[in-house]
């Protein structure tokens, strides 16, 4: 029987195959990438909100404490966003006239809370509780960023289920003591050996074993 393809069929066989495997891995690759970008992840990105709160002037400049606020965080599962009163405590007696706290004092004024828009939201299939970390020796700067610095309130982090199990994989590297927890700029030990004995003393003062189960976080 005369042969039907040329020999170079083989060739372009070959060669089209291994294109389609790279074709098909560079997408799924692609796919991946874009699955961590801020793109998706919408982190580094800045919120709108009814009133733009820096949290530099607040915290960095007045020295107010997270707590102030976010009154929960150390008792609950949520953080906490603070009510108009908590505002009016000290705008009623500073900036009482500025423009830009006209939402602030129209919501005082009718009793109406200010519409917040929540900066860092996990899905509804994800638990989280800020007081068990809080417990644990976790900072507010290890998920948050240095939110002392930011004139406008982003989402440092991606809050994908990656970026936590690395912390639950390795609590050693993020655990401080629970009265740095809600220092800024907090830095460890720079001396090896007085950090290692720290962080062993951390770990086991605070009973740290973080889980991996699914259960965990996906109840």
């Amino acid at each position: 029987m005369p042969q039907i393809f040329h020999r170079s069929a083989n060739t372009l066989s070959k060669v089209s195959l291994a294109g389609i495997l790279l074709l098909v891995g560079g997408l799924i690759g692609l796919a991946m990438l874009l699955g961590r970008s801020s793109y998706v992840t919408r982190a580094q990105e800045y919120v709108e909100q009814p009133v733009q709160f820096s949290h530099l002037h607040h915290v960095l400049d007045d020295g107010i404490d997270c707590r102030y606020c976010h009154t929960s965080v150390e008792t609950s599962s949520f953080a906490g966003i603070p009510p108009t009163k908590t505002c009016m405590n000290c705008h009623s007696q500073i900036w009482q006239s500025a423009p830009i706290l006209e939402p602030v004092r129209a919501s005082f004024r009718e009793d109406k809370p200010m519409t917040w828009i929540r900066v860092h939201d996990l899905p509804d299939f994800v638990y989280f509780n800020h007081s068990i970390h809080v417990k644990k020796g976790m900072g507010c700067e290890t998920c948050h960023g240095r939110i002392d610095q930011m004139p406008l309130t982003k989402q440092q982090n991606s809050l994908q289920m990656e970026w936590c199990i690395n912390c639950h994989r390795n609590p050693q590297d993020y655990v401080r003591p629970r009265e740095e927890v809600f220092t800024m700029g907090y830095r460890p030990p720079e001396d090896p050996a007085v950090r290692s004995k720290l962080v062993a003393k951390l770990m086991d003062d605070y009973k740290i074993k973080p889980s991996t189960d699914c259960s965990t976080c996906h109840r």
